[in-house]
């Protein structure tokens, strides 16, 4: 687990090992959620670059019986 620290100015920096793993460039939106007493950061990607991202997901689960 990385610590980071919150600045004067409230900012933090995203660890190197973290940016480089999820793909996060300079300027790119991120959301930012307040789940739980905790703090989750969501890279935002294009609808480009999420195309496809299912490919090969398993589609085989049983469903319940008021789905057909």
């Amino acid at each position: 687990m990385t610590t980071v620290s919150v600045s004067p100015k409230f900012q933090i920096v995203i660890p190197k090992a973290i940016r480089e793993a999820l793909d996060i460039q300079p300027g790119q939106k991120v959301q930012i959620i307040s789940y739980q007493n905790r703090i989750e950061l969501i890279p935002i990607r294009s609808m480009k670059k999420a195309r496809g991202f299912l490919k090969g997901i398993d589609t085989s689960v049983e469903r319940e019986g008021d789905r057909v």
